[in-house]
């Protein structure tokens, strides 16, 4: 992943990173919630995917911080969310 200069080193580091995935996440699933369409929830299991991703890399970083638990903990609810969305979606297209 490219680096820039302009952002500070915080932006790299691991559990940043992982709040910042699980942010952007929320925002996916709570626009495939308010518009549930097939590309919003696709665009919402990326960024759910992404953040699982981040989360592992927090992890390997022994990033055992209270804050990566409750990313983790929202990030499920997020999962649980996407879940009945797509269910809405699928019911949709029969």
């Amino acid at each position: 992943m490219a680096k820039h200069s302009s952002e500070s080193w915080k932006q790299d580091h691991p559990s940043t990173l992982f709040g910042n995935s699980v942010q952007r996440a929320d925002r996916a699933v709570k626009q495939a919630m308010s518009h549930p369409q097939e590309i919003a929830v696709e665009h919402a299991f990326n960024s759910i995917e992404h953040a699982e991703n981040a989360y592992q890399n927090a992890m390997e970083h022994n990033e055992h911080l209270d804050m990566v638990e409750q990313n983790k903990d929202h990030l499920e609810t997020l999962k649980q969310q996407l879940d009945e969305v797509d269910q809405i979606v699928e019911e949709k297209q029969f």
